[in-house]
């Protein structure tokens, strides 16, 4: 067992815990492979349990072990050594599937996952991208989706997202990034296909709608904040900028992130959208922002950027290094960066030593650091209490 694990295990004891049993899949679920045992459920008696066993753990980490865990990598392989090996040699709080991620079944990305899971009493936040329709990655989902689902009641969002998460459970999957808050009114829109609602309000509620099925079965990310429907252009290739006034903000795109996180929403994803009369700089890079959804907004939970590798692929002559951008993505308040365009197995490891090398030389506190890599602990023991995506899978196997 590694010192981590050790670590872990005694938190976890701290943290006060009730047993409740919860079905692995609804009824509603894909017949793709059948459906898996029922899961135990363990919910946290008192989320300040869990908060206090996260910051006890991170206080017995090295500096290096605390920059590797607000790391969220990858590599497009679904070979199970090469991945455990990277998990491993690496050390990072996360890891997104993506579709280089996905074997042909659900048994067989069921071993996957464990795969990356190197320390069950320490799991990694596993990600996927599980909007359905036009943002899949797994095949054998066929749920409704945002191009559906924006024209028919806020119910019809709950019961497909409620499938979908029972989906991304089986499959071993912690994290969903699939739930678009952004707001698009016209088909003209980059964002138009994936986004759930044409207005603020419709989209906010079925974004609720969304985190509430996913609830107990994954852990729900709305994106991108601060939306992307105000902003024209595709940030995979540009930094869509709009000039909103913030009031309008709030009173329009603004809405359906605000309803997410009263409604518990335990992560935003930070999109690399400029509105610029609130900040110049991407909102992922923006420390404004950031004040804005923890202290007008009440977030709580862990906020994570959009693959930085996008801020490159813009061609801005500022964004060109990768390390320089997750230290000012932490810099802004981020409390996890995520990489994925253009790195490579060694990608990891230089983000991990640049963020080291920016506390040891004061670019980045100490405390910034403690305090993400804290908030990313505690989802982490949540995700290990809850035993989401570790159960023991018999069906998924025989059917595989």
């Amino acid at each position: 067992m590694n010192r981590w694990a050790t670590r872990a295990l005694g938190t976890i004891v701290a943290a006060a815990v009730v047993v409740t049993i919860a079905a692995g899949a609804p009824a509603s679920a894909s017949t793709a492979e059948p459906e898996a045992s029922p899961s135990v459920r363990v919910v946290p008696a008192d989320d300040t349990g869990i908060a206090a066993a996260a910051a006890r753990l991170v206080a017995g980490l090295s500096l290096e072990q605390r920059a590797a865990s607000v790391v969220m990598g990858h590599i497009p392989t679904t070979d199970d050594a090469t991945l455990r090996r990277y998990m491993e040699e690496n050390a990072l709080g996360g890891f997104i599937l993506m579709g280089g991620n996905i074997p042909g079944s659900e048994s067989s990305l069921r071993r996957l996952t464990a795969a990356l899971t190197t320390d069950p009493a320490l799991p990694p936040l596993i990600a996927i991208d599980e909007e359905g329709g036009q943002v899949t990655r797994l095949p054998w989902d066929d749920f409704p989706a945002a191009n559906t689902l924006k024209q028919e009641p806020a119910g019809a969002a709950a019961d497909a997202y409620r499938a979908r998460a029972a989906l991304v459970q089986r499959a071993g999957v912690g994290v969903n990034f699939g739930i678009v808050a952004d707001v698009a009114d016209g088909r003209s829109s980059f964002i138009y296909g994936r986004a759930l609602g044409t207005s603020p309000d419709a989209s906010a509620e079925r974004v609720t709608a969304a985190i509430d099925g996913e609830r107990g079965q994954a852990l729900s990310t709305v994106k991108h904040f601060p939306g992307h429907g105000a902003a024209a252009g595709d940030s995979h290739q540009t930094i869509p900028a709009t000039g909103m006034s913030k009031k309008d903000w709030a009173a329009t795109d603004g809405v359906p992130f605000a309803a997410a996180i009263a409604d518990g929403v335990p992560l935003v994803m930070f999109g690399h959208l400029r509105y610029t009369a609130v900040d110049d700089a991407p909102a992922s890079l923006s420390a404004e922002w950031h004040r804005i959804v923890r202290d007008e907004l009440g977030f709580t939970g862990v906020t994570i950027t959009d693959d930085l590798g996008m801020l490159q692929a813009s061609g801005v002559r500022a964004y060109r290094d990768p390390v320089d951008n997750a230290v000012a993505a932490l810099k802004a308040g981020n409390d996890m960066v995520l990489a994925v365009m253009f790195t490579t197995a060694g990608s990891a490891a230089a983000l991990v030593d640049g963020i080291v090398a920016a506390v040891e030389d004061g670019e980045l506190s100490q405390g910034r650091l403690d305090e993400a890599a804290t908030r990313v602990a505690a989802l982490r023991l949540e995700l290990a209490a809850g035993g989401r995506g570790l159960v023991p899978c018999d069906d998924c196997e025989a059917a595989g």
